[in-house]
């Protein structure tokens, strides 16, 4: 495997939409998904009022990476080898000792499916990514409740949580204006989402003109796709691609097979007659990677075009576009400007333009640094009977160097960089900090114990 990637080796350069080309005002947005899902179980199921109420510290919660183990209530934060880091019951963290009680020091017995990226089951649940996540803290607080009035021993509330989610966010809820978030994110566009910054849209038209194919690929329908590209990239948005596939229904976009998810045609956003092959660039709905990749080979005029496509999901976009297609990944990890710690006393004095385009982002970030959870990438495993306790890598970050090409905190990181810039990868024959650009995170430097919060 050679050590470096570089975009100007690419045919095909394709992106995600929600959280890659698309950025949201985190704070607004995760309160947002949470109100949404938690209105949907106090009015429709029932569930304690309390849900509707939150402190401004509850969001410390929310930490990507984390599994919801549905039977038992438990969340939890999993090493690379699958033994639990930590575990809350509910909201509560559990202790040590409570951890060692009840998982042992093993690999944890879903691990393996985990693993596996199958992560739709009724047993557990994986939370990667920002549209989800507000919802491990609802999930968490209605174990809270349960517990104190009801005194559960096994939980059954995943079922009205999927309600919950498939209220607010399915097709039709955009046009009809029903659930809370889609009404909301139209009414007020400017409070949720940020502006494309300039220099990615330079960035865009720069990969176009040097003979790119650009792709867009996103599970949100044709009309939300609408919204926000129009919003964030300008109302010429649909010049930038030359593919738009929405509904994409991701990861099985790249899992199943063209009889299984045909190519749909749109008019007005309805989903019209399924297609055979897919012939020629435009806009589309549903589909399969095999049969998009059979176009790429025609418009390339290549047997073996080569694709880079970046996403900010493990599940849905980086593991399942490098495992089924063997495409380049690029990991969108916001996480990476949160791990840097404190800004250094030293750099506080530069002059502003000095300074990295981040690290006056920093206060206004929800939460990139749990303190509940401690790092994304790292923590601490006590020692059994007196033994020191090591650090290890979580099993987030071991999915990140398996799986993605590069990761970078966001699109803005690399535009004024040039087409030719040699990235070096995440390879098994280099250091699991080389993938990361500009700079690995903090926590994975060596000596620094300052990032591990006790």
């Amino acid at each position: 495997m050679q050590q470096h990637f570089s975009l100007a080796e690419c045919d095909v350069v394709g992106f995600d939409l929600d959280h890659t080309l698309c950025r949201y005002h985190l704070p607004q947005s995760a309160r947002l998904i949470y109100d949404s899902f938690a209105q949907y179980l106090v009015t429709e199921k029932g569930y304690d009022e309390e849900l509707l109420t939150l402190a401004p510290d509850n969001l410390d919660f929310c930490c990507k990476g984390l599994v919801l183990d549905i039977e038992e209530g438990n969340f939890l934060k999993l090493a690379e080898d699958g033994t639990v880091l930590r575990a809350s019951h509910g909201t509560k963290s559990m202790t040590f000792e409570e951890i060692l009680e009840i998982y042992g020091r093993k690999e944890w017995k879903h691990f393996n499916t985990v693993s596996g990226m199958v992560s739709r089951t009724a047993k557990y649940y994986l939370y990667d990514n920002y549209f989800d996540l507000p919802g491990a803290l609802l999930c968490a607080r209605v174990v809270d409740s349960l517990d104190q009035h009801d005194g559960q021993k096994k939980y059954d509330f995943w079922k009205d949580m999927v309600a919950a989610i498939q209220h607010n966010y399915k097709i039709s809820a955009f046009k009809e204006d029903s659930g809370m978030y889609f009404p909301e994110v139209k009414n007020h566009p400017d409070k949720y989402l940020q502006k494309c910054p300039e220099s990615v849209k330079k960035w865009l038209k720069q990969l176009k003109n040097a003979g790119k194919i650009l792709l867009l690929i996103t599970s949100s329908h044709s009309d939300y796709c609408r919204l926000l590209c129009e919003h964030v990239l300008g109302n010429d948005f649909e010049d930038y691609f030359d593919i738009l596939i929405t509904n994409a229904l991701k990861p099985g976009f790249f899992s199943h097979t063209p009889n299984q998810r045909p190519f749909r045609t749109l008019e007005n956003d309805e989903e019209q007659e399924a297609l055979l092959s897919l012939d020629k660039p435009g806009w589309y709905s549903q589909g399969n990677a095999i049969q998009l990749y059979d176009l790429l080979k025609k418009m390339t005029g290549k047997l073996d075009p080569k694709v880079v496509y970046f996403g900010d999901s493990m599940h849905s976009d980086i593991f399942p576009a490098r495992h089924y297609s063997n495409w380049e990944t690029v990991f969108i990890l916001e996480e990476l400007l949160g791990d840097k710690g404190t800004v250094p006393a030293k750099t506080e004095s530069e002059p502003l333009e000095k300074k990295g385009k981040y690290e006056g982002d920093q206060l206004k970030v929800p939460y990139f640094v749990s303190k509940q959870w401690g790092s994304f990438f790292m923590d601490r495993l006590p020692g059994l009977e007196n033994a020191e306790e090591t650090l290890v890598h979580t099993w987030s970050c071991k999915c990140i160097s398996t799986y993605s090409t590069i990761a970078i905190p966001s699109l803005e990181a690399i535009a004024d960089l040039p087409l030719d810039y040699r990235f070096t990868r995440f390879s098994s024959n280099s250091s699991a900090i080389a993938g990361y650009y500009p700079s690995p995170p903090r926590a994975l430097l060596p000596n620094e114990d300052s990032v591990m919060m006790k």
